[in-house]
């Protein structure tokens, strides 16, 4: 980068910082897969950061003239960005899922699943508006971003949000707390099912640590500032995958149904459970690698998920 005065003197509105921060950051070839998908999006996101603004509000500051202070605070965001391949969820500890936003930090994954799009949809190519969830189980929850976004779209639903990390559920009880529902959404400290013994739920959800490690070896530096116990989960991903499989039909209640995030780790699903007819599910927006499966599916293959998991 030039100095930081040299470029602040040349540069001068919203749309100038966006445009060189974009050329800054495919320079760098920077990976964008938290939240945006090019260039220039990354850097309107820090820019409307760096100066206190909804993105939404972009179109109409794009010819504003900035401060000084503005300027350098900004590029010293960019800087940070490209010197530490941080995602910018990270840099400003917001992101957003089923259109709601989400506090993160390195203590979780960023929420990125397509699991997000069911969501706002009220899961209902599968679900009977009349006969909404009366009771959730978030496996995994992370930053809690499923449990919370169940909760809103379902706010009749209880909904308990599981996760072996207490980083992880820190993190949780403070979105839980942003979003106002101590009261609907209770963060658990479960190793899969172990915390919830004898509970049952209408729907489990859950996005687990699904990445082989031929993948985890290959990913870009910025999934890295990542938890790597979120990311990997054995030789083929499946280690935790094995688990839900087979211990998931006993915590549903008769109509109840699972839907879970494998990604690139689907090729291993399918070749591990080669007689089990997946539901693979599809999106608008883009994703892949989710499967949803009834109770009674679950419990028709009970024996094979169980031998997988001795194995």
């Amino acid at each position: 980068m030039q100095s930081t005065s040299s470029v602040s003197a040349q540069l001068h509105t919203v749309a100038d910082f966006c445009r060189y921060g974009a050329s800054l950051f495919n320079q760098a070839e920077l990976f964008y897969g938290h939240g945006n998908d090019n260039a220039f999006s990354e850097a309107l996101t820090l820019v409307m950061y760096a100066i206190s603004l909804e993105v939404e509000l972009a179109e109409q500051v794009m010819n504003c003239h900035l401060l000084e202070e503005e300027k350098q605070n900004i590029l010293a965001l960019f800087e940070q960005r490209v010197t530490t391949r941080l995602p910018v969820p990270y840099i400003t500890h917001v992101a957003y899922f089923a259109q709601l936003p989400f506090y993160v930090d390195e203590r979780v994954l960023v929420p990125r699943s397509p699991i997000g799009e069911l969501i706002e949809k009220k899961f209902s190519a599968f679900i009977d508006e009349n006969k909404a969830p009366a009771r959730i189980l978030d496996l995994c929850t992370g930053s809690g971003c499923i449990a919370i976004a169940c909760a809103s779209y379902f706010p009749e639903a209880e909904v308990d949000a599981v996760d072996l990390s207490i980083d992880a559920l820190n993190v949780a009880q403070i979105n839980i707390e942003n979003h106002g529902l101590s009261a609907q959404v209770i963060p658990i400290q479960s190793d899969v099912f172990s915390g919830v013994e004898g509970q049952s739920y209408d729907l489990i959800v859950t996005n687990p640590p699904y990445v082989d490690k031929e993948d985890i070896n290959s990913l870009p530096a910025e999934f890295t500032h990542e938890p790597e116990m979120g990311l990997g989960c054995g030789e083929d991903g499946l280690d935790i995958v094995r688990v839900i499989l087979a211990e998931a039909a006993q915590h549903l209640t008769d109509d109840g149904f699972l839907i879970c995030e494998v990604g690139n780790s689907q090729v291993h699903v399918e070749a591990l459970y080669p007689e089990v007819d997946f539901n693979w599910l599809t999106f608008e927006r883009g994703g892949h690698g989710v499967f949803l499966l009834t109770k009674a599916q679950l419990q028709q293959h009970q024996a094979k998920f169980t031998a997988a998991l001795n194995a």
